[in-house]
């Protein structure tokens, strides 16, 4: 088994037993997700949109924004933790054509070309930016459009900083930088049509909550290099000093979600 496919099914099973505590944590995966919609409304095809997929769709929120957008279109409900997915259906109560799949975005079981419009939130910085922009380009119609939210390197910078002072392990997953997506999209033959990038945030009272918040969305596995031991008292303590220099004015404990919005476009042709 190689190392990607090892990493794969490590993310699937966090994600996977996620998936019933995932809507209590999610807070800042919603306001994502609207600031997506947001986007989405502002960077609409021009043609008509039959049919949307949905590619990372977790417990099925974006799906409920999507359906409210093109009531008509039939939505592609993919992810690749089945429990997720099993839990897809009640979020678009009401829609007449939600089809869902559970597949690898790395490797799409669709027909090129058979997609007008594709939504992903917060799925694609799981994945090899190349491979999965390339597999999004080949099943989108020429002249369709992709939004796209995905993270960036700042991403939980607080931890990162507050657990460099307890241990040498990696407790927090690095992400690619914007220029980076951007890259690869061009590469996979969009032109970029917009580009945002401003930080969400999670909140919590205490660190504890924050963390358990953290694992209870399946954005914990960072690989290999993680901590296998459980921290001791006064590892807690030290990690708790530190975060504390990062409590707000109004008794908060944030974590940064360094958020990057992108609205790609197939061209027509060759030339546009």
């Amino acid at each position: 088994m190689t190392e990607r496919t090892r990493h794969k099914q490590s993310v699937r099973k966090a994600f996977d037993r996620a998936a019933e505590s995932y809507d209590s944590a999610a807070a800042v995966q919603r306001e994502i997700c609207h600031r997506l919609a947001a986007l989405s409304s502002a960077q609409r095809p021009a043609t008509p949109v039959r049919r949307v997929l949905d590619a990372g769709c977790g417990t099925g929120y974006g799906l409920h924004l999507l359906a409210g957008e093109y009531p008509d279109a039939e939505l592609i409900a993919l992810d690749f933790a089945p429990a997720m997915l099993a839990r897809v259906t009640s979020a678009a109560e009401g829609h007449r054509a939600i089809v869902p799949l559970c597949a690898d975005l790395e490797a799409l079981p669709l027909a090129s070309g058979a997609i007008d419009a594709i939504w992903s939130s917060l799925a694609l910085q799981w994945c090899d930016p190349s491979l999965t922009l390339a597999e999004l380009a080949r099943v989108l119609r020429p002249g369709g459009i992709a939004w796209i939210a995905t993270l960036g390197p700042r991403t939980l910078w607080e931890l990162r900083e507050a657990f460099a002072t307890v241990d040498q392990a990696e407790h927090v997953i690095r992400f690619h930088p914007a220029e980076q997506w951007i890259e690869h999209a061009r590469r996979a033959g969009f032109s970029l049509r917009s580009q945002d990038q401003r930080p969400a945030f999670a909140l919590a009272a205490d660190l504890r909550s924050l963390l358990r918040d953290i694992k209870a969305i399946g954005a914990h596995h960072v690989g290999e290099e993680r901590r296998r031991q459980p921290l001791g008292r006064a590892a807690w303590r030290a990690l708790e000093a530190c975060y504390e220099a990062h409590r707000r004015d109004d008794g908060m404990f944030p974590a940064t979600y360094d958020l990057i919005l992108l609205a790609l476009k197939k061209p027509e042709t060759a030339n546009d």
